[in-house]
């Protein structure tokens, strides 16, 4: 039976895909089949005929499992702008039931699935559909990845407060620090660790080009 692990983030540009890919590569370097997924993605570009991102094709490479695009990423629009505008102007309406149904498709294939949503944790998706939705949807435990950078605290602090309004379970939550040149970086992460109760599993330091095989979470 697969396991898996829904990553969300403060904000968008925040680490989820460098946390997400990490994650499947590690889970796929102890032995385990492992494959990413990423349910919806805007900014995509046009590829053999195929919409793609670039953070899906960083999921794709960290994965040991094949699986049809259509699994990976259900949802993909060429206009980097927020999903639920880019859907709006696809004409498409992003659904539940079609992501679940391909999440199933993965489980099928994998032993651990790690899914990376859309943007920060409330990012909408539709009229009456958002990111959180979503993880509630494939009740997964969640993984935080908190950009360190000014306004980290609150942003870090008002996400907790919404994944637990929503019943779901924060497995852990991850530093990484976007600002290299962030002042008192290490009174921030304490504060952190002081008022959030999930374990920080890992602190990801600023890095140009991070390698995943050197990546520790």
């Amino acid at each position: 039976m697969s396991s898996g692990y829904f990553i969300t983030g403060t904000d968008t540009g925040v680490g989820k895909t460098l946390v997400a890919s990490t994650l499947v590569y590690q889970f796929s370097q102890s032995g385990l089949k492992s494959i990413g997924m990423k349910p919806v993605a805007a900014g995509c570009e046009l590829v053999n005929g195929e919409l793609i991102s670039e953070d899906v094709t960083r999921l794709i490479a960290a994965s040991n499992v094949v699986a049809p695009l259509a699994q990976i990423n259900p949802y993909a629009f060429a206009p980097a702008i927020a999903p639920h505008i880019a859907a709006k102007q696809a004409e498409v309406e992003i659904e539940l039931a079609t992501v679940q149904k391909a999440y199933q498709a993965l489980a099928a294939r994998a032993d651990v699935i790690v899914v990376e949503g859309a943007g920060g944790f409330c990012v909408p998706l539709g009229d009456n559909l958002d990111n959180a939705d979503l993880a509630q949807a494939l009740s997964l435990p969640l993984i935080l990845v908190v950009g360190v950078r000014l306004g980290c605290l609150n942003h870090a602090l008002l996400t907790v407060e919404a994944i637990q309004a929503r019943g779901l379970v924060l497995a852990g939550w991850i530093a990484n620090q976007i600002d290299p040149q962030m002042e008192a970086f290490d009174e921030n992460l304490s504060a952190l660790k002081q008022r959030i109760a999930a374990p920080c599993i890992a602190t990801v330091l600023w890095s140009i080009a991070p390698d995943l095989s050197a990546v520790r979470l």
